[in-house]
């Protein structure tokens, strides 16, 4: 195989999984925007706010957040106060550091993420399960599902590991 050869290869492999990608985002976005008024972005956003702890390293600042999401820090701002104007999120002023400032789930915005986190997980498995009949995306659903399959064990081991 040749150089070019090879990065033509490598080149299909990097359509297919944006192919995926695409397709799978286009099918949550409707279904989140159907039946939540929630693009995915916004449904991310949620998902990673909601996941922080209290304690060192418990909060995100903006530019993490912008980070998590991948989105510039501007689009993550318009984002966040998208968010907030809906009263489903709030900021506040870092308590060590007066210059950062941290974006918390409000329990309205818990709420939504509750009743929208079975909708988006049917139209993944749904998205997936189509993608899955495309012979050029079915290796790549086998690995996503792999990876889904290697998390669960990795998750299991931690929480049964003797002390």
């Amino acid at each position: 195989m040749t150089a070019d050869a090879a990065l033509t290869g490598l080149a299909d492999g990097w359509y297919a999984l944006s192919l995926l990608h695409d397709r799978i985002e286009a099918h949550i976005e409707r279904a989140l925007q159907g039946g939540h008024d929630l693009s995915v972005r916004e449904y991310s956003l949620l998902v990673v706010l909601s996941r922080q702890h209290d304690g060192p390293g418990g909060h995100l600042r903006m530019n993490q957040v912008a980070e998590a999401v991948v989105l510039s820090q501007s689009a993550t701002t318009r984002l966040v106060t998208r968010l907030e104007d809906r009263g489903l999120l709030q900021r506040y002023l870092c308590p060590d550091d007066r210059r950062g400032i941290y974006t918390d789930v409000t329990p309205p915005g818990l709420a939504l993420l509750e009743q929208a986190r079975p909708t988006h997980d049917a139209a993944l498995a749904s998205a997936l399960g189509q993608a899955a009949a495309d012979p050029e995306l079915a290796p790549l659903v086998a690995a996503v599902e792999a990876l889904n399959t290697s998390s669960a064990r990795s998750a299991r081991t931690r929480q049964y590991r003797p002390v």
